[in-house]
């Protein structure tokens, strides 16, 4: 016996298959909510295969972003074996298959059968350290993004609105320049003259 379990994973819910062995599907599709009552009834499930095959079954599911992150620590938790499958794989799967009907319990019964199909590594865990860092380095690479977008937009402005004003200071974004265009926000006379008065 090979037991494997597929989730269809989506936002606080996943949908999932059981198979015993290869063409071997157990009960009906099923469903459970990402909480602690959900992740218990799942948990509750794998014991009953575990109890039916005398094997833990594997866990196989597609990569989906953060939506995926409660299940995969709560099977890190459990010390439940667990594959995660790049999309493409799965989508490519899909498209070989007889099956064209769009469902996620079907997601979850092509899961189980791309399981026996392919030679799948069983997921190494990164250190929470690392995921931490690998997140704090998407940030910040969307908020420099942000930033030079926004510098770019600037400048875009001044060159309509002030033409004159980029060779005045060597750094643009200065303080002091900041603080001179708001100041004084266009180059017309008249609008200094009655700044003056």
């Amino acid at each position: 016996m090979n037991p494997v379990i597929g989730l269809d994973i989506s936002k606080g819910q996943s949908q999932g298959q059981t198979f015993l062995n290869k063409g071997k599907p157990y009960g009906k599709s099923f469903s459970f909510f990402h909480t602690q009552e959900g992740l218990s009834e799942f948990l509750s499930l794998i014991q009953e295969v575990t109890a039916h095959t005398g094997q833990s079954p594997t866990v196989i599911l597609e990569s989906t972003g953060h939506y995926q992150a409660a299940v995969i620590q709560f099977l890190t938790e459990q010390d439940i074996f667990y594959i995660v499958v790049n999309p493409l794989i799965s989508n490519q799967a899909k498209k070989s298959s007889l099956r064209k009907v769009k469902t996620d319990a079907v997601d979850a019964y092509q899961l189980c059968e791309l399981y026996y199909k392919e030679e799948f590594e069983i997921h190494k865990q990164r250190g929470e350290r690392l995921l931490n860092l690998r997140h704090l380095t998407r940030q910040f690479e969307s908020l420099t993004a942000m930033y030079v977008q926004a510098k770019l937009q600037f400048h875009a402005v001044l060159d309509q609105v002030f033409p004159e004003y980029c060779g005045v200071f060597g750094d643009l974004f200065s303080r002091i320049s900041l603080l001179f265009l708001q100041a004084f926000p266009t180059s017309t006379l008249s609008w200094i003259r009655e700044k003056q008065k």
